[in-house]
C-alpha cells in the first residue's frame, strides 16, 4: 500500500480526534483516556491490518472508555478522551519515538506505519495527537484560572497474560515522581482484600514510555494516578459498573485523606 496521502489527514466524514464529556463538572477529578478509540481516519483504510486485528489490544485499551464513562457518570467528572487507534499515532507517546507510530504491535505488523514520511508523521501529531493534549491542556488551564483544583485519573486496560505469562493483578496504579496519590490509592485498594494490586505493574511509568501524564500532571504537579485494569474484567457491562463504582468509591476517599486544597 503507498503511503503517499492527502493533507489535511482528516476528512470531513472523520471525527475530531478528541471528545470532552461533563466539561463544565465542578468535580476534581479530571479523567483521561489515551487509548479509548479504535478509528482508523479514512484515507488510511485499515492501515493494512486483517480483519479483526484492530479489535485486539493492540488497536485500543478494551474497556478502558466504557469504564471511564461510568466513572465520569459517578463522580460527575469530565472525562477527555482519544477516539482514534494507538496505531494511527499513540497519544501517551512522545511524538518521534519508534512507538509513537509503531511499525510492529505486539508481533503484528502495520502495513501502513512502515514506511511513513516526515510528513505524514507530522500529520498525524498535528490532527491526531495534538488536539487531543491542547483540549486536555485547555481544560486544565481553565479550571486553574476558575480556582479549581485538578486530580488527573489516566484509565487504561491490560491485557490477562503476555507472551504466555498470566498476569496476577485485576488493577495496576502507575506513578513516577509524584507518589503520594497513587500510594493512597493502592492503600486503599489493598484493603478491599480481594485484590493483587500491581505498583507500577504490569508496566512502569517513565519519560520514555509515558508522554500523558508527565506532561500534564508532573510538570503542573497535580496529584495524579494511572489506573490500569486488566480487561478480562472490563469487557463486560456488570464488569465495567463494579470497577467504575469502586473507584468512584476510593477515590474521594483518598482526596480526603490527603487533605488537598486549592
Amino acid at each position: 500500500m503507498s503511503n503517499i496521502a492527502l493533507y489535511p489527514l482528516l476528512r470531513d466524514d472523520d471525527p475530531p480526534s478528541a471528545a470532552i464529556e461533563r466539561p463544565h463538572s465542578q468535580s476534581p477529578f479530571i479523567l483521561l483516556a489515551d487509548h479509548a478509540g479504535q478509528r482508523i481516519p479514512s484515507q488510511l483504510g485499515d492501515l493494512g491490518l486483517a480483519p479483526g486485528e484492530i479489535d485486539r489490544h493492540i488497536g485500543w485499551d478494551i474497556g478502558s472508555l466504557a469504564t471511564a464513562r461510568l466513572l465520569s457518570q459517578y463522580l460527575d467528572a469530565t472525562l477527555i478522551h482519544q477516539q482514534y487507534s494507538r496505531l494511527v499515532i499513540d497519544c501517551n507517546r512522545t511524538p518521534g519515538i519508534a512507538s509513537s507510530i509503531p511499525e510492529i504491535s505486539e508481533h503484528t505488523r502495520i502495513p501502513r506505519n512502515i514506511g511513513v514520511t516526515v510528513a505524514e508523521a507530522e500529520a498525524r501529531r498535528g490532527e491526531v495527537f495534538q488536539p487531543y493534549h491542547d483540549l486536555i491542556t485547555q481544560t486544565l488551564n481553565q479550571r486553574r484560572d476558575n480556582g479549581q483544583i485538578s486530580v488527573i485519573i489516566s484509565m487504561h486496560s491490560f491485557t490477562p497474560s503476555f507472551k504466555n505469562i498470566a498476569r496476577p493483578w485485576q488493577i495496576g496504579t502507575l506513578f513516577h515522581r509524584n507518589p503520594e496519590f497513587a500510594l493512597q490509592l493502592v492503600s486503599f485498594l489493598q484493603q478491599e482484600g480481594d485484590l493483587h494490586v500491581g505498583i507500577n505493574e504490569p508496566y512502569a511509568m517513565t519519560d520514555a514510555t509515558d508522554f500523558t501524564l508527565p506532561f500534564h500532571a508532573e510538570q503542573r504537579q497535580l496529584p495524579y494516578v494511572g489506573i490500569e485494569i486488566r480487561q478480562d474484567l472490563i469487557t463486560h457491562q456488570a464488569g465495567q459498573a463494579l470497577w467504575a463504582s469502586r473507584l468512584a468509591r476510593l477515590l474521594p476517599q483518598v482526596l480526603e485523606t490527603l487533605n488537598y486544597s486549592k
